[in-house]
């Protein structure tokens, strides 16, 4: 990552307020990072290894000369400690990391190392084990000692995501459903953040945190808005820890503590010592949510309830919904307004869908991006991702049913051997990287998310 500087520790204040001037406008263009699926994530009795379901692990250095065709100079890529590391903390195997490691810098690409996503680390530990965070920062030790050129890192990916499907929707290891388990499960993946960085800067001093998380928003009828409220506080709560923003007038913090958290872990956070950091944002279709208490007018699938109100959840671009309120823009705005002096980066932008509507995706994206920088917001990069493509994330792994989604590159049958094909996809992302822009008969066209036929059939009747 180039041209990156430090951070102000920051305040909740927005741009232009009482927190200090911000630039008119950001000079130059984002930069364009890849980054490919890469979950090792236990599910019931089984471990889901993204990288071998796209047939990544068995395809050689090919791949990574691809991304590097493209023109991409940065790429999120994993030392997965489930990987590495399996049964024995001491007993490592190196061998196919140093390897393509070894590759990414023949060819010049830098990369973000990440060490768990959407994991709960090998068999020996989990999310709700206290001694996740010092057994993390032994293998960050182990990964910084071995790769030591290694500058950016993400300890965990989406650490209050993560916390979501295993602690509260139970469909990740541990499989659990309760708030409470929940919140443990965020602050103890966000303390493995913590140490990790320090264990890694023990080595690499000028080590800089590349820290993602899924960036959400959940609207609600009148009925539900306390809900909303409830829901769209807590989004921000893995990233107000690392953050330093946790002090003892946070209104999350006393959950925190009822729920277990030691005081102690939520004051090391205040130390602001993450610094230089990088928040990554990663935005899906489904990530902004509508709650309805009116459930007939919504699927089945969509229903659901918190035990005092029953509703339905559903996606908001399913929803007639006052323009301007969701989308890159506006989310992207959450972020910069709630973190004013931390650079920002899009860290995933994919829609699981045809390569047209994937170019449309990614290129709104760019624009927003534009868009932002012009008003004054340090976005420093967009992220292509999934460059090889994601398997079964259309259940959120939680099914085997080998549902393969493209993304700059087609696999065919994932673990057929057949050689990647590049799509429509990587020939904007190789325009992006080269001009900073790609123009092309199809953007003319809205995204389906921007047609009327999008609204549930119920809804569109219901006027």
């Amino acid at each position: 990552m180039t041209g990156m500087s430090s951070q102000t520790r920051p305040t909740l204040v927005r741009p232009g307020s009482s927190g200090g001037a911000l630039p008119s406008s950001i000079p130059g263009r984002p930069e364009l990072w890849g980054g490919l699926e890469c979950s090792v994530v236990r599910v019931g009795a089984g471990l889901r290894d993204q990288f071998r379901e796209t047939g990544h692990h068995d395809r050689g250095l090919a791949d990574l000369e691809a991304v590097a065709g493209l023109g991409l100079r940065t790429l999120r890529y994993p030392v997965s400690w489930e990987r590495v590391a399996p049964d024995d903390p001491a007993e490592c195997d190196w061998a196919w990391h140093d390897e393509r490691l070894a590759e990414l810098r023949r060819l010049g690409i830098a990369p973000i190392a990440g060490l768990v996503h959407h994991g709960s680390g090998p068999a020996y530990t989990s999310l709700l084990d206290p001694r996740f965070p010092e057994l993390l920062a032994d293998h960050a030790t182990r990964v910084a000692r071995r790769y030591p050129w290694i500058e950016n890192w993400t300890p965990v990916n989406e650490p209050l995501t993560t916390a979501r499907f295993s602690g509260l929707y139970g469909h990740w290891f541990p499989h659990r459903r309760s708030e409470e388990e929940f919140i443990r499960m965020v602050a103890i993946q966000c303390r493995g953040v913590l140490l990790a960085m320090r264990a890694v800067r023990r080595v690499v001093p000028h080590a800089r945190l590349v820290q993602t998380e899924d960036l959400g928003r959940t609207f609600a009828t009148p009925k539900l808005q306390y809900q909303a409220d409830h829901e769209n506080g807590r989004r921000w709560l893995s990233l107000d820890l690392l953050n330093g923003l946790l002090d003892r007038l946070h209104p999350w913090r006393p959950k925190l503590l009822a729920a277990g958290v030691p005081e102690a872990w939520l004051d090391d956070f205040l130390s602001g010592d993450l610094a230089p950091m990088t928040l990554g944002f990663n935005y899906y279709i489904t990530s902004e949510r509508f709650l309805d208490h009116r459930v007939s007018l919504h699927p089945p699938a969509t229903h659901g309830g918190n035990g005092r109100h029953s509703y339905a959840d559903t996606e908001s671009v399913r929803v007639p919904m006052p323009p301007g309120q969701t989308g890159w823009l506006p989310r992207l705005r959450d972020a910069w307004t709630r973190y004013p002096g931390v650079p920002l980066a899009v860290t995933e932008a994919h829609i699981g869908c045809t390569a047209d509507e994937q170019v449309r995706w990614l290129v709104g994206c760019w624009r927003a991006v534009e868009a932002l920088r012009a008003e004054g917001a340090d976005l420093r990069a967009v992220t292509v991702w999934t460059l090889f493509g994601a398997v079964d994330w259309s259940s959120l792994l939680t099914r085997r049913e080998g549902h393969y989604e493209p993304g700059a590159f087609d696999v065919g049958t994932p673990g057929d051997g057949a050689k990647p094909r590049p799509t429509l996809l990587a020939e904007a992302v190789a325009a992006l990287a080269r001009d900073g822009s790609f123009d092309h008969p199809l953007l003319r066209e809205p995204g389906w998310w921007e047609r009327e036929d999008r609204v549930h059939a119920a809804l569109r009747r219901a006027g």
